[in-house]
């Protein structure tokens, strides 16, 4: 479903920061090519993940359409409400309203971001995303963490290139649309991924890291087993990256409130009370088997 685009709009703000005579229903077209492509992407998704996952690529489709719209219709009402210097000139030129265009604008950036996130979302569902007791999740970290280091890379030489240019058109590893579609943001001649995008990026890569630093040191580490004080069986189980606490018997209802309060969840496979084998699970397990020993 496409939702309304304001071309009166667009087009006071193409005429708020440009010389050239806006093309009438461009703003509504390069909106209906974004939602048309996270469309197609959907329908790949929905193949062989179920009712309900489909479902929710759907209700993630609309709300990506939804605010994809507001977001590009209060883009151009904020680049509509101050122009820029070339065009006004620098004669009493409004230099606070215009740092507050500037600033909204920065906010209405990370919005962006954000709406972009809905496509991974869709991408992720039904598949759990990457599981650390899956054999190949190693891998696939890796794979991740490589992905998002190119990213990185070329937001850069994207960021370089516009500096010089002032321009992404005719930017290598960028295609015109996107081109078009980041200069859209910049009218103040910033660099398109400077602040909170490159700060974003940063901060996946530096989370994929650490998580596949703490995989690939619980995977090489040797199988733990050991009975604790209580009567406790602690475990850690590097083939399943889980750590596990079993019991005798059923434990009573205040020890399974402090397990689910620590994040453990009953196993019936292994007759175990378990969560992922990381730094944070075995202090979890320690929490909860100080707390036993302490009553």
């Amino acid at each position: 479903m496409y939702y309304t685009i304001n071309e009166t709009m667009a087009r006071r703000a193409n005429n708020a920061y440009s010389f050239s005579d806006y093309r009438e229903g461009s703003a509504t077209a390069e909106y209906r090519q974004m939602v048309d492509d996270a469309a197609a992407l959907a329908e790949r998704c929905k193949q062989g993940r179920g009712e309900a996952a489909a479902a929710k690529i759907d209700a993630l489709l609309d709300r990506y359409a939804r605010r994809l719209a507001d977001n590009i219709n209060a883009r151009n009402r904020n680049t509509a409400s101050c122009p820029s210097v070339m065009i006004a000139g620098p004669a009493n030129f409004p230099t606070r309203k215009k740092a507050r265009q500037n600033a909204r604008e920065d906010s209405l950036m990370r919005e962006y971001q954000e709406i972009q996130h809905i496509l991974h979302q869709i991408r992720i569902t039904g598949t759990g995303g990457i599981q650390s007791g899956d054999p190949e999740a190693v891998r696939q970290l890796e794979e991740k963490l490589a992905r998002l280091e190119k990213d990185h890379s070329a937001m850069k030489a994207a960021n370089a290139y516009y500096r010089k240019h002032k321009t992404l058109d005719g930017c290598p590893g960028l295609t015109p649309e996107l081109a078009r579609q980041v200069n859209s943001f910049r009218a103040d001649g910033a660099a398109p991924f400077s602040g909170y995008p490159m700060q974003l990026s940063l901060a996946n890569i530096k989370r994929t890291r650490q998580r596949l630093e703490e995989l690939k040191a619980a995977k090489s580490a040797a199988p733990v087993e050991q009975e604790t004080p209580t009567g406790v069986v602690y475990r850690e189980d590097p083939d399943a990256m889980r750590v596990q606490l079993v019991f005798s018997g059923k434990p009573d209802a205040d020890t399974r409130a402090l397990l689910k309060s620590n994040g453990f969840r009953w196993a019936p496979s292994v007759g175990a009370w378990q969560r992922q084998l990381t730094e944070s699970g075995k202090a979890a397990a320690r929490r909860v088997l100080d707390q036993l020993l302490s009553e």
